[in-house]
């Protein structure tokens, strides 16, 4: 008998997840601040719990994949002042939680410590692959933890993702999907910036996607996000506010570890401008819209 799954959070990634862990068999709770996102799952024969807690309670393994440090927290943890109001006080002792948010590998290492203190393991497991990536299962994850424990869950791991890496300790998989995303939003924004150049020089940004599609300047993340910042189209596959969340988040490890990142922090400037002249909710290829300003 498959263990029963529960997941929170049911946003661009974590709707897709829990649809392809009830393809794959698996019995799923499901809880999100929103109720109206969890209509599709429910329709596919998910059951909506009334709370963090009510998930967590029926829960074998239980996900968490939501927006930023402070919503996992008041998942996990509960409101501020609720003793014991958060999932985390109703996990059963020999359940595993599964975190698959991106956060602060301080915040990982801290759950990981509640959760020792109650018998539950632990793993964090943030996620690459995009919207496309989620529908599809393939999904790749960037695990800190335990091998046993990743071992156990496998089978919940693969309905959801093609590849899963085990990284080190807790903390690890944060640490690297922190390193990503900084490249990530720095491939992005040095192409806004080549973009600006290239059409501002009287070149068609055609002509620079022709050639850059055949040299080295080639990138997984361009081959996406390129030909819609030509066209100045940024549906939110990957939101620009959670792009910048990461990338402060990667920012505050390094001064943490006396990193010096100076590409890093001018990047998160421009990230910075472009999300407080947004009046939308774009994916964060719109940093173009700096650059055609």
């Amino acid at each position: 008998m498959k263990p029963t799954v529960g997941l929170i959070g049911l946003g661009l990634m974590g709707g897709p997840m829990g649809l392809n862990l009830l393809k794959a068999g698996f019995p799923l709770v499901v809880w999100n601040r929103t109720k109206a996102k969890a209509k599709e799952l429910i329709a596919a024969g998910a059951k909506l719990a009334t709370d963090p807690r009510g998930v967590a309670e029926q829960a074998d393994v239980l996900i968490t994949i939501v927006s930023d440090p402070p919503a996992l927290e008041e998942v996990l943890f509960g409101s501020e002042g609720a003793m014991n109001s958060g999932a985390l006080a109703a996990m059963r002792p020999g359940s595993t939680l599964i975190d698959s948010s991106t956060v602060s590998p301080d915040l990982a290492r801290r759950v990981a410590a509640a959760c020792a203190g109650r018998g539950v393991d632990f793993l964090d497991a943030p996620v690459t692959g995009g919207t496309w990536g989620a529908k599809k299962g393939e999904l790749v994850f960037m695990i800190g933890g335990k091998a046993e424990v990743l071992e156990r869950v496998k089978p919940v791991l693969e309905a959801m993702g093609k590849k899963h890496f085990l990284l080190g300790p807790n903390g690890a998989g944060q640490t690297v999907k922190l390193g990503m995303n900084l490249l990530l939003a720095l491939q992005v924004d040095a192409f806004a910036e080549s973009l600006a150049l290239v059409t501002a020089a009287g070149v068609s940004a055609d002509k620079l996607m022709e050639v850059l599609q055949s040299s080295m300047a080639r990138s997984g993340v361009l081959d996406v996000k390129a030909p819609l910042m030509v066209k100045g189209e940024f549906p939110a596959s990957f939101p620009l506010r959670l792009m910048h969340k990461d990338v402060r988040l990667a920012l505050e490890l390094a001064r943490d570890r006396g990193v010096k990142l100076p590409c890093g922090e001018a990047a998160y400037a421009t990230y910075s401008a472009v999300m407080g002249s947004s009046k939308d909710d774009p994916d964060f290829s719109a940093v173009a819209r700096f650059w055609r300003r």
